[in-house]
């Protein structure tokens, strides 16, 4: 394994002397999805609880289409299927944007991400104490200011525990990110058992950084637990 290191830590770690590889990689895969996918869910969170169903409807055939097939088929999608079409090929701007392995995957990664964290922040905003509402209605607030204020804040909160799932259980699936040829850890740790046939070596870096990194994520989440969802505690 010492042999193995001294020849692929920076390809594990960062680059391969040229471009981004291994953990740098797989961590702006991770951070670069979460974080559009985090946005994009806020406003389809609050369209999945609407009474009308004209704005429901859509939000929810989505999440339901992106959560009910693989990862994996949507990135094959995304990364061969949508450029193979005559139609795309030919747009200046699509066709350029689905011929880059990079887009394809971020644009997967955050569709899928963003399905699971709308049905998380919808569940969080229907289980919220309608007291809370009716509260904040006393005061006057409607309409945007409601959910800019109160509702989604709190749904927020409460929603940690579940998000922290979904953000470590992305991590684990970026490891299909290989499939469009982009050099993530799963990648290097491929591209190292090729070389050298040391398949437990090889493989075992990869588990461990993984596993380095998943107890990272939950040891900030629990911390963000403790500061946003204490008043949720025993009272002393």
């Amino acid at each position: 394994m010492i042999e193995l290191l001294q020849e692929y830590w920076k390809a594990f770690l960062y680059t391969d002397g040229v471009n981004m590889t291994g953990l740098a990689m797989t961590l702006w895969l991770l951070s670069a999805s979460i974080f559009i996918g985090f946005f994009l869910s806020i406003p389809l969170s609050i369209a999945r609880v609407s009474p009308r169903f004209w704005v429901r409807w859509p939000v929810q055939f989505y999440t339901y289409v992106f959560r009910g097939t693989p990862l994996y088929i949507q990135l094959l999608i995304c990364y061969t299927g949508i450029y193979s079409l005559q139609a795309v090929r030919d747009q200046p701007l699509l066709g350029p944007f689905f011929r880059d392995a990079m887009n394809c995957t971020l644009l997967a990664f955050a569709l899928n991400t963003c399905a699971y964290t709308t049905e998380i922040f919808a569940g969080a905003i229907r289980s919220m104490n309608h007291g809370e509402v009716e509260a904040a209605k006393a005061y006057g607030l409607r309409g945007w200011k409601l959910y800019a204020y109160v509702i989604m804040p709190s749904a927020l909160r409460r929603s940690l525990p579940y998000y922290s799932n979904e953000v470590i259980l992305m991590l684990h699936s970026t490891t299909v990110a290989f499939t469009a040829t982009i050099p993530d850890i799963l990648k290097v740790a491929r591209d190292a058992n090729s070389a050298t046939f040391m398949t437990f070596q090889s493989f075992g870096i990869a588990a461990l950084i993984y596993l380095a990194i998943t107890f990272t994520l939950v040891g900030l989440f629990r911390l963000a637990e403790r500061r946003w969802l204490a008043f949720l505690g025993p009272a002393h």
